[in-house]
């Protein structure tokens, strides 16, 4: 998975221009909405609950929150969202898989073909890479002074299934149903959960050239600047310069 944590580091590191574009909002409010069809309680709603934990990491406002958790319990007028997978191919035969949230089917895929073409990629057909990866709960702690090597091992006892020891922070993997547990055992031992979320990540990573993972990332990033994208996903391998290039 260490492909993978480049990736996530990258993308963590890249997430207050996504804020400035008024993107982060916007993802996150649909997010609560279409969680919220499953119940208004995050007792008793696990993506709720964490669709909630995310919105307040990035500052959501209470009264938003609120309001797009009542437009999917009913309680409120709104647009009907629907979530859709979307599977590609990147430059150098990367797998790309996209996950979308829209109102509109037909300019969501109009839109990600667009994307793909315009970058090195082709959109594929339903299940040509999906098989390439397996959902994850997905746990970033940061390191700040403590010594990562006794917070991965924290997160083994609580559960974690794999750690990734990044620059500064700890990546942690779970299994789907016991992230909502190891986070809140992690937090329990004090130790400082930046973000906990649910991925799909890769069962094995593909080594690009430079140029084609320059490639690879730049298509990722016009896909996820799409207002019916939620999240993408790759099996690009990155090296350290390239990801330092890209972070810089």
């Amino acid at each position: 998975m260490s492909g993978h944590s480049k990736w996530a580091q990258i993308k963590r590191q890249k997430g207050a221009a996504d804020a400035k574009r008024g993107q982060l909002f916007t993802k996150l409010g649909r997010e609560l909405t279409v969680a919220a069809r499953e119940g208004a309680d995050p007792a008793g709603n696990s993506r709720l609950r964490m669709a909630i934990q995310r919105a307040r990491e990035a500052n959501m406002p209470h009264d938003t929150i609120e309001r797009a958790i009542k437009r999917g319990s009913g309680g409120g007028e709104g647009v009907h969202y629907q979530e859709i997978s979307y599977e590609g191919y990147g430059p150098g035969g990367a797998a790309v898989l996209v996950h979308a949230m829209t109102d509109n089917r037909n300019r969501a895929a109009a839109e990600i073909r667009s994307v793909f073409t315009r970058n090195g990629g082709n959109l594929g057909e339903t299940g040509c890479v999906s098989w390439l990866f397996e959902p994850k709960g997905a746990i970033t702690v940061e390191t700040d002074g403590h010594d990562p090597d006794e917070l991965a091992l924290t997160a083994i006892d609580a559960g974690a299934d794999d750690v990734q020891v990044g620059d500064g922070v700890v990546e942690i993997y779970t299994d789907p149903s016991k992230l909502d547990e190891v986070r809140e055992r992690l937090e329990g031992a004090k130790m400082p959960v930046a973000q906990a979320e649910m991925q799909m990540i890769p069962k094995t990573t593909v080594d690009l050239d430079e140029r084609s993972a320059e490639q690879a990332f730049r298509l990722v990033e016009r896909l996820e600047e799409l207002e019916d994208v939620q999240d993408v996903f790759t099996n690009t391998e990155l090296s350290d310069e390239v990801a330092a290039r890209l972070v810089g």
